[in-house]
């Protein structure tokens, strides 16, 4: 609307200019015609006169307009500029900073605010036991269920990708002293189809969060809240700890007042057949999950004791299965201090918790000998820590461990049985937007049966956020 004002005065301003041309050519003619009086003379100069006010007029409008303008990425004041939103942290365990843009002139209009960053990856892959498809996202970033076990390695490969680079838009609207509304949005390019690397390397986006908040209500998809995702370490992998820490996005509704949060998220069911292979993602759950939070925070750092409660539920005729149970599971983590570095760690346990830990895995149930559901627990852990070298040179060294404990009479003796993985990186950021690094990862994946795999990955990493 302001662009289309502006080229309208600039018209208007060059049509003025044009009839005093024209008036100024037009007036030796008029003097020098026999039948021009001083009367006519006397009129065209006033019109001159009014026409050269009428533009001062329209060119102080349009400098006022100019003025109110906001040029998108740049705020009205200086406190207003890269100011970030209350936007959920990056997985790297590190808040994503915001450009805040401010609709002037209307106090009842939200303020919106935006940001990412661009990542680019080289990563070269050592899959000892076996052989790992190309399109497999075990070889974008760690995902312990996807190293094959028993077999032969073909040797080291290289991918090179920006699928991880990330884009989120968020809004604040201060409708009164008493109600706040804000929504967030965000996307990025990993686990989906598209391109291929032969020729275009175009893949699709995909949501992670969509989301919208009312003073203490939040209504939508984001992190669960059993998660502590603040404690997540600064890992050139896309996760790091992938193999132990709970890692969940899904629709819910959440209440938080103070250091308690306390959600209903959107249900969903994991189970082995009987005999083990394959799975089944039921999607027969009528009750929504229970997932909580007490957080306790200082300059110390933080401490979260989460907890989870969930209906397991299966159905399915064919199969003859039709059964309930429920799942729970219990985490404590934290993130403390130590001088200018600091140490981010978790350990939990459950009976039931599938989904939320390893990326699944291990699932929640196994169907018995009866076509009923029996729970599989897991018990797992992670520790990290960071040590700041100087201002812009940075490390950070990560351990997980997670055990699942399977009633292998009913899953099988080719059921995962545990994970293990380590990891350390150095990073260097010449300037704060930007960092580079290098990162070696190993990892482990073990069956019931004794079988296991061996991963080594080295990974090299451009990362500019804005």
């Amino acid at each position: 609307m302001n662009s289309n004002r502006l080229l309208f005065l600039s018209a208007c301003r060059c049509a003025v200019v044009l009839l005093i041309s024209m008036s100024l050519l037009a007036s030796p003619l008029l003097a020098q015609t026999p039948s021009a009086s001083d009367d006519r003379v006397e009129k065209l100069e006033q019109r001159i006169a009014d026409l050269e006010a009428m533009i001062e007029q329209l060119v102080e409008g349009q400098q006022r307009m100019q003025e109110s303008i906001v040029v998108p990425g740049q705020a009205t004041t200086p406190a207003l500029r890269d100011q970030a939103g209350p936007v959920p942290q990056a997985v790297a365990g590190q808040p994503t900073p915001a450009k805040q843009v401010q609709v002037p002139d209307d106090d009842n209009e939200p303020d919106f605010y935006w940001g990412g960053y661009i990542k680019v990856d080289s990563i070269v892959s050592d899959f000892e036991d076996g052989v790992v498809a190309g399109n497999s996202i075990g070889r974008d970033f760690l995902v312990p269920s996807t190293i094959p076990v028993g077999g032969e390695g073909e040797g080291a490969g290289l991918d090179v990708h920006a699928r991880q680079t990330r884009f989120f838009f968020g809004a604040n609207h201060d409708l009164d002293e008493n109600n706040t509304l804000g929504a967030y949005v965000e996307f990025d390019f990993l686990v989906t189809p598209g391109g291929n690397e032969r020729v275009s390397n175009s893949f699709s986006p995909r949501m992670r969060h969509a989301y919208l908040k009312w003073n203490d209500w939040l209504v939508g998809q984001t992190w669960s809240t059993y998660m502590d995702v603040s404690t997540l370490p600064e890992s050139l992998d896309f996760i790091g700890p992938a193999g132990s820490t709970t890692f969940m996005r899904q629709p819910q509704i959440r209440y938080t007042n103070g250091g308690l949060a306390i959600a209903l998220e959107n249900p969903e069911t994991t189970v082995s057949p009987n005999g083990g292979g394959g799975r089944f993602e039921t999607d027969d759950g009528l009750l929504p999950e229970l997932a909580m939070r007490y957080r306790w925070a200082g300059d110390w750092g933080h401490l979260q004791l989460g907890g989870l409660l969930r209906q397991l539920a299966f159905e399915d005729a064919a199969l003859g299965v039709d059964d309930e149970q429920t799942g729970w599971g219990v985490s404590l983590s934290g993130k403390f201090a130590v001088g200018r570095d600091d140490l981010r760690w978790m350990v939990h346990h459950g009976d039931g918790m599938g989904r939320y830990v390893g990326l699944n895995f291990a699932n929640a149930a196994v169907i018995d000998n009866d076509n009923e559901l029996e729970n599989i627990s897991s018990t797992g852990a992670f520790v990290a820590y960071r040590h700041l070298w100087n201002e812009r040179w940075r490390s950070n060294a990560v351990i997980s461990y997670l055990d699942v404990d399977n009633p292998v009479e009913f899953t099988g003796m080719s059921a995962n049985q545990s994970n293990w993985s380590g990891q350390i990186n150095l990073l260097y950021s010449p300037v704060k937007p930007l960092t580079l690094g290098i990162e070696y990862l190993m990892a482990e994946r073990e069956l019931e049966n004794g079988l296991s795999g061996r991963l080594n990955r080295l990974q090299l990493s451009g990362k500019y956020v804005f």
